[in-house]
C-alpha cells in the first residue's frame, strides 16, 4: 500500500508490485551506482571508475543498445556484463504518426507487474526551431483532473529512473538522433524534454530527479536544464525540491483562478489551494525573468474563459516571473467539456498580453492520434493478444 493523492485528500491506493527483469538494465543508474554494479561482478576497485565512465559514454552519448556495440571495452568484460545486465530501454509496441508530423510511441516497460507488463506513452513534437519530447512518469495517474483523458486511468505504479530516461533514448533510437562518428556535431532532433506525459512527476520525485540529472548531464544525453520543463498539478511540498535538486524549468497546471472551480478541474487543489501553490512558485529557486515559470491554462468554453477570469489571473500572478500558455481544449470521447471559441481565446490572450505577460496560444498537435495535451491514454488496453502482437510486428519493421 502507498499513500497517494486522490480527489484532493490523502488516500491509500494499492499499487501493483513491480518485479524487475532477471537481468536488470543499467540504464538509469548514476555513475556511482554503475561503479557499485561493476563491483558486484568482480571488477577491481581501481578499474571501476574508468569502466563506469565507458558504460556511461556508450549508453548516453552513443546510444549503444547492446554490450557488443561497446568496441573499446574488452571482449571478456563485454561477455561478463552480458551475463548479468542489459542496456535495455522500453520496447516500442506501436508508433503512430500524425498528419502534422507528431509521433506517439506506445512503450512496453521492462520487468513485470502482477504477472503482466505495463505500457506508457510518450510523444515527439517536431517544430521548425526545436523538437520536444513529452515524457511520462507513472503508469496511469492518481489525480483525476476532470478535463484530462489520462486522468481517467487508474494509477498502477511509478516508473523507474531508467524507464523515464529510457523514453528519451527510445526517441533518439527511432529518430536516428544519436551522435555518430560521421556526424559528431550534427543537429539534434530531440532538443527539449517536457515532463507532461502520463502521471504526476512530483509524486515520483526521486526517480524523476535521477532521470533528469542523466538527461541533462553534459557528458551524457546532454539536454540543457533550460530546455527541460517539469509540469506539476501543484504538489507544493516538492516544488522547492525541484528547483534545488533538479534545477529545471517549472510549469504549473493551473487551469482556474478560483478555488471552487479548480477543486473540480484539478482535485489536488483541495489539499494545496491556489494561494499556497502560488506562494511556492514565488519562492521557486532560480526563477527570474530569464527563467520564467509557465502557467498552463486549458481553455474550456463557458467554464474558465471569461475576461473576469483573465483579470483575476493577472492579479494572482503579480510578482511571479511568469508566462501563460493558453491551451485550446482537446476533446476526447466522453468528456463534458468543449473548447472555448477562438474569438474568446484571442480576447483572453490579448488581455493577459496587455498586462505584461507572454500569453501564447498552444497550437494543437497530434489530435488525430490522441497525442495532444491531456490525451495520453492507451487504447491498446482493449486489444486482444493477437492484435497487440500485430502492432509490435509493425513497430519492429518500421
Amino acid at each position: 500500500m502507498t499513500m497517494t493523492e486522490a480527489s484532493g485528500v490523502l488516500e491509500k491506493t494499492a499499487l501493483e508490485t513491480y518485479v524487475p527483469p532477471a537481468k536488470p538494465s543499467l540504464v538509469g543508474l548514476s555513475r556511482a551506482e554503475l561503479s557499485d554494479r561493476l563491483g558486484e561482478i568482480g571488477v577491481p576497485e581501481k578499474q571501476r571508475k574508468m569502466r563506469a565512465q565507458q558504460l556511461w559514454h556508450w549508453m548516453y552519448v552513443r546510444g549503444a543498445q547492446t554490450f557488443a556495440d561497446m568496441t573499446n571495452v574488452s571482449k571478456d568484460m563485454r561477455a561478463e556484463l552480458e551475463k548479468h545486465f542489459t542496456v535495455d530501454r522500453p520496447e516500442v509496441v506501436a508508433e503512430q504518426i500524425s498528419n502534422d508530423g507528431t509521433r506517439k510511441w506506445l512503450l512496453r516497460l521492462p520487468g513485470d507487474v502482477a504477472g503482466r507488463a505495463h505500457e506508457v506513452e510518450c510523444v515527439y513534437i517536431p517544430e521548425t526551431d526545436r523538437g520536444t519530447l513529452c515524457v511520462s512518469s507513472q503508469v496511469g495517474c492518481t489525480l483525476t483532473c476532470s478535463f484530462c483523458h489520462t486522468g481517467t486511468q487508474r494509477l498502477v505504479r511509478n516508473l523507474t529512473a531508467g524507464e523515464i530516461a529510457g523514453q528519451v533514448m527510445v526517441a533518439r533510437d527511432r529518430l536516428g538522433d544519436w551522435i555518430d562518428r560521421e556526424t559528431p556535431n550534427g543537429n539534434r532532433l530531440v532538443t527539449n524534454v517536457v515532463m507532461m506525459g502520463m502521471g504526476e512527476p512530483l509524486y515520483n520525485f526521486d526517480a524523476v530527479r535521477d532521470a533528469l540529472l542523466i538527461v541533462s548531464d553534459n557528458e551524457g544525453i546532454g539536454i540543457s536544464r533550460r530546455r527541460i520543463t517539469l509540469s506539476t498539478s501543484g504538489v507544493v511540498p516538492n516544488i522547492a525540491r525541484t528547483g534545488d535538486e533538479i534545477g529545471v524549468m517549472l510549469a504549473i497546471s493551473l487551469h482556474a483562478v478560483r478555488d471552487e472551480l479548480r477543486n473540480e478541474l484539478v482535485p489536488l487543489n483541495k489539499k494545496y489551494p491556489i494561494k499556497e501553490l502560488l506562494d511556492a512558485c514565488r519562492a521557486y529557486p532560480g526563477s527570474s525573468n530569464s527563467r520564467r515559470i509557465t502557467f498552463e491554462y486549458v481553455m474550456l468554453k463557458g467554464v474558465n474563459d471569461s475576461l473576469d477570469d483573465a483579470k483575476l489571473l493577472v492579479k494572482l500572478l503579480k510578482g511571479i516571473p511568469a508566462k501563460i500558455n493558453l491551451i485550446p481544449f482537446n476533446p476526447w470521447p466522453g468528456t463534458k467539456y468543449e473548447c472555448s471559441d477562438w474569438d474568446q481565446i484571442e480576447k483572453f490572450s490579448e488581455y493577459v498580453f496587455n498586462a505584461g505577460y507572454s500569453s501564447p496560444v498552444r497550437t494543437p498537435r497530434g489530435r488525430d492520434i490522441l497525442a495532444a495535451c491531456g490525451q495520453l491514454k492507451s487504447e491498446t488496453e482493449k486489444l486482444s493478444a493477437r492484435e497487440r502482437q500485430a502492432l509490435r510486428a509493425m513497430a519492429m519493421t518500421d
